[in-house]
């Protein structure tokens, strides 16, 4: 009886040391396994890096009229999708329907004019030639002037020479006839002797005095000729001036033409304003932020609206820096949005931020400002990551939505 007791004490015992050594198997591998399984996570985590600070972004501009009037239309509404190039509202053209009107028609008022001023110019090139010909004109009649006055010089001189003559020939004949007439007398000499001296005398005095007018009309023809050639001078001194005037006359022209560049200048400016009355999508967007309703008066550099493009949207996830050793441009991003975390949507990694404002790298008085006290737990900055989304869904994606971002 006893002994059966010591064996059933004997194979409790043992049963329990089993149980024991079974517990703490059991128990080291649990351990273990949370260990490994602790591990693996933070090598997954480490290797495929996991934030879900992250949101949805995409580019947006603020649409403002270039030019200012009463909006006439507007026929797009909050938060409305609108295609490229539909019509997002329009400004009253008329004022600028009229100003290209005016543009053009000072435009052509300024060829009218140019085309008159081309036609008086062609006649004043007919009077610059015909001053011309004036001044050849009145040259050749200076020469020809000075010509008769050097004839008319060499006539004084001959008729001068002729009147020399003559009086020495009257004084020959009067002397010879004083000497002839106290012998007639003394018979010395014969009447007919006395009759022909006195004849000479009388020739010579006809000669002297024809000689003396021939003098007179040789003068008087180099004064008209000196007269002529003074006419002359005048004359060409005046056909001159006519050209001058006619030539600084044809030159105006070109400060006309020059007015051709400023004029159409005008007539593109007044164009380009027209054709900003109208303003249409530049892309595929939603229209968000509209408060305002036809007649309302646009300013120009004044924002209405904004519109959100569609064509691409991205995620700004920020990681630790820790992390970004192993994410790269070009690395594929698993995206999930917060509102639909069952969609998974693909992305790459476009860029990685090389810069946040360091919250310790204040400058006080040109020099840092560092804090003196001593953080035991250091928190590791967080960099942007963008990543473009590479088959989002316009109808689920928002500026500004949670976002979850796997690297893989």
């Amino acid at each position: 009886m006893d002994r059966t007791l010591d064996n059933q004490a004997t194979e409790e015992a043992t049963e329990t040391l089993k149980r024991k050594r079974i517990g703490r198997w059991i128990g080291r591998s649990v351990v273990a396994g949370a260990i490994v399984s602790l591990l693996l996570a933070i090598w997954l985590t480490d290797l495929y890096p996991r934030t879900d600070d992250a949101s949805v972004r995409a580019n947006f501009i603020g649409i403002a009229p270039e030019v200012s009037g009463l909006l006439v239309k507007l026929p797009v509404k909050d938060n409305a999708y609108v295609k490229k190039g539909g019509l997002l509202f329009e400004i009253d053209p008329r004022p600028y329907q009229y100003a290209l009107q005016q543009a053009l028609s000072d435009q052509e008022a300024l060829e009218q004019q140019i085309v008159d001023e081309q036609r008086r110019i062609a006649a004043e090139h007919s009077a610059v030639e015909a001053a011309q010909a004036g001044v050849h004109q009145s040259t050749t009649g200076i020469k020809t002037a000075g010509s008769s006055v050097d004839v008319a010089k060499a006539t004084v001189t001959r008729a001068q020479a002729a009147s020399t003559a003559a009086n020495a020939q009257l004084d020959l004949a009067t002397n010879n006839l004083k000497r002839i007439e106290p012998l007639l007398q003394k018979q010395y000499v014969t009447v007919e002797q006395v009759d022909q001296t006195r004849t000479a005398v009388h020739v010579a005095q006809g000669n002297y005095d024809e000689a003396q007018a021939a003098l007179v009309q040789a003068q008087a023809q180099q004064a008209q000729a000196m007269l002529r050639e003074q006419e002359a001078n005048a004359s060409a001194a005046e056909s001159q001036a006519k050209l001058g005037q006619a030539i600084h006359t044809v030159d105006t022209l070109d400060t006309l033409k020059s007015q051709r560049p400023s004029k159409a200048a005008k007539v593109d400016s007044a164009r380009l304003d027209l054709e900003r009355c109208r303003v249409v999508a530049p892309f595929d967007a939603y229209v968000t932020d509209l408060n305002i309703s036809e007649g309302a008066y646009a300013h120009p550099g004044v924002a209405m609206f904004t519109l959100i493009d569609t064509r691409t949207w991205y995620v700004i996830a920020n990681y630790r820096e820790s992390k970004l050793k192993n994410i790269h441009i070009g690395t594929h991003v698993d995206v999930y949005l917060m509102g639909h975390p069952d969609r998974k949507f693909n992305g790459i990694v476009e860029s990685v931020g090389f810069g946040v404002f360091p919250e310790d790298g204040r400058v006080v008085g040109g020099l840092p400002d560092i804090d003196r006290t001593l953080n035991w737990v250091h928190l590791s900055s967080r960099f942007p990551v963008r990543v473009r989304v590479q088959d989002p869904d316009p109808l689920l994606f928002r500026i500004g939505s949670t976002a979850v971002t796997v690297v893989r």
